[in-house]
């Protein structure tokens, strides 16, 4: 297949006029390379049927080009399957038709890079790429002739609006809030501070179960059965919710619905079963989505769940499970005042290494201090001023929105997560993320700064 200029021009100033109108920035897939490996993420049939494929993978963000980057079912399903958070990029449907084929028939026959017509060296270099593989015919630029696409941190290949580009043009970037970067008076004197440990569970009389569905239902339902058994009970409607509640007062066990708006029930039980304070909270996971022993299995290895039911179930069932778990692994007070306790040492060492200027010792530390409690807002918020800091944008979105969801409304961490969208081209999630800003605004000129994003973005 021979790619022209002329075609190349047609094509970018069409992503131009995508970008705009979905407000997303276009990813222009004649400049990308992909590890076919990574294709293993996403089954051809998903690909080609939901017209969207995987062009770059780190530890925890999937980068997708898309023909519907609106499609949130996608989405869902995509941050599900993979436990990533996914940034999804628009993509022309014929190019992108043509480029499913061919990185997968390149994948199927063993290859290990799918390499765009006019990828830069520079891409191929970074990912680890040979010279282009004989699949494609190649027209490589010109000494000196460049596309006119926008690279960030992310993928290559990104295409913005003329608007959006001008506003992310060198020098022209909106800075980062960076005036509470390791402010100890936001650190320790937030008045959203967290609430004072509980006292240890040996003293009281009842034990606590955090129940988290979605439907009022069922979640009435089990309230009912729990408080017959002598249960104390509080519920949480959402993903973030459940978080929150988790945090203010860990409870003794969970009873977790695998299908959640916001965050998924699987994300929930991987980040508290992954950390010292909260992982050993028994987590009950229920499903009618999900069936078969090899499926419970699978979730309880994979995400630490000690007991999998599938709905509907027989509410006694659910109570002698309850009991079970509680017998078995309930969460000692101490434990979870330790792992505070080294929470904080780290959140102070990666405070004090930032003052050196050790950035990369830095953020061992604060990453050290998630691990011993994931749900601490001053860890995450600082690691994502810290990463926009090293102009690692979506490290930075990925930690602040993090934060955002222990802490809805703190209007720092809003603001940055509003610049960061912005600079990286995805106009819509800054116009949303402005849009709480200005909710959350303390005062008059923090409103009107808001006010002046939002109208040079609609």
């Amino acid at each position: 297949m021979q790619v022209t200029k002329g075609s190349i021009t047609r094509e970018i100033e069409a992503l131009k006029t995508l970008s705009e109108q979905t407000g997303v920035p276009g990813m222009d897939l004649n400049q990308i390379c992909i590890r076919l490996s990574d294709l293993g993420l996403v089954p051809r049939e998903v690909a080609e049927h939901r017209l969207l494929i995987p062009v770059l993978v780190r530890e925890d963000s999937l980068f997708v080009a898309m023909a519907r980057p609106d499609d949130q079912q996608s989405v869902g399903e995509l941050e599900f399957a993979t436990g990533k958070k996914v940034f999804s990029y628009v993509a022309l449907e014929s190019t992108l038709r043509r480029v499913i084929k061919d990185a997968y028939a390149l994948k199927d026959k063993g290859g290990r890079y799918f390499i765009g017509p006019t990828c830069p060296p520079e891409v191929r270099r970074k990912v680890g790429a040979p010279e282009p593989e004989p699949l494609l015919d190649s027209m490589m630029p010109e000494p000196g002739d460049e596309t006119d696409a926008v690279r960030a941190d992310g993928p290559a290949g990104v295409v913005l609006d003329d608007g959006m580009r001008d506003s992310i043009l060198p020098g022209r970037r909106e800075p980062l809030d960076e005036g509470v970067l390791f402010d100890e008076e936001s650190v320790e004197g937030d008045e959203d501070e967290e609430a004072p440990p509980t006292p240890p569970r040996a003293a009281l009389a009842q034990k606590t179960v955090l129940v988290v569905d979605d439907e009022a239902d069922v979640r009435q339902l089990l309230g009912d059965v729990l408080r017959a058994h002598g249960y104390r009970v509080i519920e949480a409607e959402q993903g973030d919710e459940a978080l929150q509640k988790v945090r203010e007062q860990p409870p003794d066990a969970i009873i977790l619905d695998a299908m959640l708006p916001g965050v998924h029930g699987f994300e929930i039980a991987r980040r508290l079963k992954q950390s010292e304070r909260y992982g050993a909270i028994p987590v009950i996971m229920v499903s009618a989505v999900f069936r078969g022993w090899r499926f419970a299995a699978d979730v309880k290895e994979n995400y630490g769940v000690d007991a999998y039911l599938e709905k509907p179930f027989d509410v006694g069932e659910l109570a002698e499970v309850v009991a079970a778990a509680l017998r078995g692994s309930v969460a000692e007070w101490r434990s979870g005042r330790k792992a505070t306790d080294e929470a904080e040492r780290c959140l102070a060492a990666g405070i004090a290494a930032y003052k050196r200027g050790e950035l990369d010792e830095a953020l061992e530390h604060l990453h050290a201090g998630v691990r011993a409690d994931p749900l601490a807002f001053d860890l995450h918020f600082q690691l994502g001023l810290l990463y926009g800091r090293k102009a690692d944008t979506f490290s930075a979105i990925q930690e602040l929105e993090t934060a955002v969801g222990i802490r809805a409304t703190h209007h720092a961490a809003l603001k940055n997560l509003a610049v960061l969208y912005q600079n990286a081209g995805f106009r819509n999630k800054a116009i949303e993320m402005w849009e709480r800003c200005l909710s959350a605004a303390p005062d008059e000129g923090a409103k009107q700064t808001a006010k002046k994003h939002l109208l040079s973005l609609l």
